[in-house]
Formats: structure tokens, sequence, C-alpha cells
């Protein structure tokens, strides 16, 4: 699932890095949320992956500190960039005739390197506070990654407030893009209500329908997991829904996007053809030295 996970993204990294026909914002926003997706996923598996195979389930205090702030990091930038890619399928919807001008290249660029350094910087207060706990031993985590609730859970200090300030910051992360693609969303769904023919509201809305999906698995598995009461908290239950959003949500995004892109599929087709020209010249030359 990783191999797959990983070889998928580079495949849309590399599709809209060669092909100018995907030199557009969506597609340039839909690369840089491909590679967070191989960051994020490569945090955590690979070591999951070697305490499977080896059982050499260890993880030194540094380690486990950088693992959670660039989980949370490449976490909290995602979000931005969902919200991003909504705001820039708004204005493809509502604003047709502004969008050439609104999201250019330039734009497009600027807005995803804000959710970049935007999501990395607001891990860092929540990693600083996690490096200040004290540790009781047995330091054994019922978990196969360094999160939130499974690290406090060790701490022999009383740890309220500082749930409260993460649970406090993590609302503002999650809720305030959520509640922006919401609106956007709303919206997007009025001006999709207001063409004449079915046809017509299909095709336009076709277009958001494969975002509309992904976040709608993201924060379902989020809110679930990090936003319930804690008297329903289960270190079971949360291996379990960890799973989704980190390993499975990631292995099947970048076939959401792009199993009904036309664009990305000419794309694949054009990427296909260009390899076998290549290695039938390849050959062909090496006839020739023969």
């Amino acid at each position: 699932m990783y191999i797959l996970t990983i070889g998928a993204h580079i495949l849309v990294i590399t599709l809209v890095a060669v092909d100018k026909r995907l030199h557009k914002p969506m597609y340039v926003l839909l690369a840089n949320f491909s590679m967070l997706e191989v960051l994020y996923t490569t945090v955590t598996i690979p070591k999951m992956l070697d305490a499977l195979l080896t059982q050499h389930k260890e993880i030194s205090s540094p380690s486990c500190l950088a693992q959670f702030y660039f989980l949370f990091g490449f976490g909290a930038s995602e979000n931005c960039l969902l919200a991003v890619m909504a705001y820039d399928r708004y204005i493809a919807i509502c604003r047709p005739l502004r969008y050439s001008t609104m999201m250019t290249g330039r734009t497009s660029i600027s807005l995803a390197l804000g959710a970049w350094v935007g999501g990395l910087l607001a891990a860092f207060p929540p990693a600083v506070w996690i490096a200040t706990l004290k540790f009781c031993f047995p330091n054994f985590i019922d978990h196969y990654f360094c999160d939130v609730p499974a690290m406090l859970l060790l701490s022999c200090a009383d740890t309220s407030a500082r749930q409260m300030i993460i649970f406090t910051e993590g609302s503002l992360i999650v809720m305030g893009p959520m509640l922006f693609i919401l609106g956007s969303y709303v919206l997007i769904i009025r001006a999709v209500l207001k063409l004449r023919t079915s046809k017509g509201r299909r095709r336009t809305f076709s277009t958001c329908s494969s975002h509309l999906t992904v976040v709608i698995f993201f924060y379902t598995s989020i809110i679930f997991m990090y936003f319930r009461p804690s008297s329903l908290y289960s270190a079971a239950y949360d291996r379990v829904i960890s799973v989704v959003y980190s390993i499975i949500a990631p292995m099947l995004n970048p076939f959401i996007y792009t199993l009904r892109n036309k664009e990305v599929k000419n794309a694949v087709k054009k990427l296909i053809q260009r390899g076998r020209k290549g290695g039938q010249k390849w050959v062909k030359k090496a006839e020739d030295e023969d």
C-alpha cells in the first residue's frame, strides 16, 4: 500500500511537471497536495513497517518528537491546501470570467506556499509543549506513531492545560479551513443550481466532485479521531481510524482525483507513448551499435 501510494502521487507530480497542458492552477495545487501526501505518509509508514518486519519497536525521544512535528505540520498544511483548492473551484465556477486574472500561476504557487509555511509554523508550538513534558516509565506508546493522545498518556505531570491549548489550536487549524470549504461549496452549489440544463449542472459540478470526496473522507476521520469526547477514547479505535486517514486515504486520493479527469488521463497516455518511443529508439540504437 505504501509503494502504491508513493508511486501514484509521484506519477501525478511528474505529469503536472512534464505536460504543459496541466500547467494550470488547479493542477499546480494538486501536485502540491500529492507532494504533501508523499511526505505525510513517509513520516509514519516506513518506521511502522520497520517495527513490523524487524520487531525493533524502539524510537528515540528526538525521533518521536520530530515524527510528531512533521505529522502535525504536514497534516495542517494539507488542511490549508484543501481550503485553497476549494477557493480555486469557487472562482472557476462562480467567477468564471475573472478566473484567469484572479487565479494566475503565480497566485496559485503563492497560495500553495502559504499552506506549506502555515502548516509547519502551526505545528511548532504543540511540538514545544510536548517536548517540555516529563514522561514516566515504561515509555510504551500504544500506537504505531507518536500522536498527541498516546503521548499525553505517558506524561507524569498534569497535562490538562496543555491538552486544552493543543485542542484549541487544533480546532482552529481544522475547523477554520473546514468552515471556509463549507462556505465555498454552499456558493458553488447555489451557482450550479442556477444553470438551466441538467447536463450543464452535472458537467460543472463534476469539476469539483473529486475534491469534495477527498474533503469528506479527510474531515470525517480527523473529527472522529480528535474531536470526540474523552469518555469515548479507545487506543484500539484510534489505531483503526489512524490507518484510515494516514494510510488508506492517501492511497485512494490520487485515484479519486484522476479517474474522472480526462486531462490527466490524456497526460498519462502521452507519457506512456513517450516511454514507448524512447524505448524503441534505445533498442534501435543498441541494434545499430551491434
